[in-house]
């Protein structure tokens, strides 16, 4: 059934309205999408069709299974996510411009070296009186220092079954491997992967284990970047999230013996008691992560 719109109403985009839409282009699920944002579903959807009213096209094909964006939608999230982001920040700079002060951040390795050096630097350049401090650790070591005053925000990763914090977004798993990896099913998959406690680690272990596939690792560091060298000179096999897979790495999701793996959540922690500093490079951190990951490697 088609949907009519007034093709000769001029209106503004609303910047409610675009929150709404972007939470649905990042979960690609309303109510997760609802969650993300501290709505109910019914008030994200009559959002959306207040937007898709505005626009006068389709942001988004639903049906009872799943929720994809459109060509329209895809063409809206670019300018949404400026002018939330100008909005965000013009609010930021009026409302809190001495901000000033240390806010002590906690990540995964993979996370400081693909996530955060944008955010960070576009947060160093709005606010040069704060100081930034980034601590790099597994999340289950991270956040016991949120709770001790160690920390004052967590970047995190969560299994979908025990989503915790301030959703950002919903990030896809992958296996990956060299550019010329060639798997041996009779031998014992050669894992490469963050020592024990990390979520993606689980998840892979638990996948393996499901269908039977042998397996031992080879390598366990925290390091991002002796992950990757040691998949290059060992032929060692990897799990990683979509938008912190080095370039040299391609994905090998499908193959025989590499079982679907679920998404990750990626949350926002911060202490509970926090000063406005901490508080907007929170609020800045859940801003700028939202939205839908970028993958950086070549598949199969």
């Amino acid at each position: 059934m088609s949907i009519e719109y007034d093709k000769g109403m001029k209106r503004d985009l609303e910047i409610d309205l675009l929150r709404s839409f972007v939470a649905v282009a990042a979960h690609l699920n309303f109510t997760k999408a609802a969650i993300a944002i501290g709505r109910t579903q019914s008030a994200v959807s009559l959002q959306i069709k207040r937007l898709e009213e505005i626009v006068g096209k389709r942001l988004f094909d639903r049906s009872r299974q799943s929720v994809s964006i459109t060509r329209t939608g895809e063409s809206l999230l670019v300018y949404a996510n400026r002018i939330l982001a100008a909005n965000d920040a013009a609010l930021s700079h009026i409302q809190r411009p001495e901000a000033a002060g240390l806010v002590r951040i906690g990540a995964p390795d993979d996370y400081a070296a693909f996530l955060l050096p944008p955010v960070l630097s576009a947060i160093r350049k709005e606010h040069p009186r704060l100081q930034l401090e980034v601590t790099c650790d597994n999340t289950c070591d991270l956040l016991p220092q949120i709770d001790n005053g160690g920390l004052d925000v967590v970047l995190a990763t969560h299994q979908t079954t025990a989503v915790a914090g301030e959703i950002a977004r919903y990030e896809p798993l992958h296996w990956v491997a060299a550019p010329d990896y060639s798997d041996d099913p009779a031998a014992a998959l050669s894992l490469v992967l963050f020592p024990a406690g990390c979520v993606c680690r689980d998840i892979a272990l638990d996948a393996l284990r499901r269908i039977d596939r042998t397996w031992h690792v080879a390598y366990s560091t925290r390091s991002i970047g002796l992950i990757e060298q040691a998949i290059l000179e060992s032929s060692g096999v990897s799990v990683m999230e979509a938008s912190t897979i080095p370039p040299s790495l391609k994905v090998i999701d499908g193959r025989p013996g590499f079982p679907a793996l679920p998404d990750v959540v990626i949350s926002v922690h911060r202490s509970t008691i926090s000063e406005a500093h901490v508080s907007l490079v929170a609020d800045y951190l859940l801003s700028k992560l939202a939205g839908k990951p970028r993958g950086n490697a070549v598949g199969t």
